[in-house]
């Protein structure tokens, strides 16, 4: 390999992952407005050893741009490989894609 494709290997962005982020769409119960965000699964997730077994858990919570500014708060847990094993949310209703870009 040359010394340029070295560096065009180095300075070239990495292929981004599907897995990295998980998108997060939730629907707020006081006035209605649909909410997105994600969680970066590299970055966001904090060590849960509770139980005796390898976990991780993440706290999001999300406010919309409306005139309402009620907090959304979704609590994700996952196992010891970073998968997803439950959602929670506090203050809305989790949706899905097609409901969230429904009438968009």
């Amino acid at each position: 390999m040359s010394i340029l494709n070295k560096l065009a290997n180095i300075f070239s962005p990495r292929p981004q992952s599907s897995g990295r982020y998980i998108p997060i769409y939730v629907k707020c119960k006081r006035c209605g407005e649909k909410i997105s965000g994600r969680v970066d699964t590299w970055n966001e997730l904090s060590p849960e050893y509770e139980g005796g077994t390898e976990g991780y858990i993440c706290r999001k919570v999300l406010m919309g741009s409306g005139l309402c500014f009620q907090q959304i708060e979704v609590q994700l847990t996952f196992n010891g490989k970073k998968r997803l094993l439950n959602k929670e949310v506090i203050g809305g209703e989790e949706i899905d894609a097609e409901e969230f870009y429904k009438d968009a």
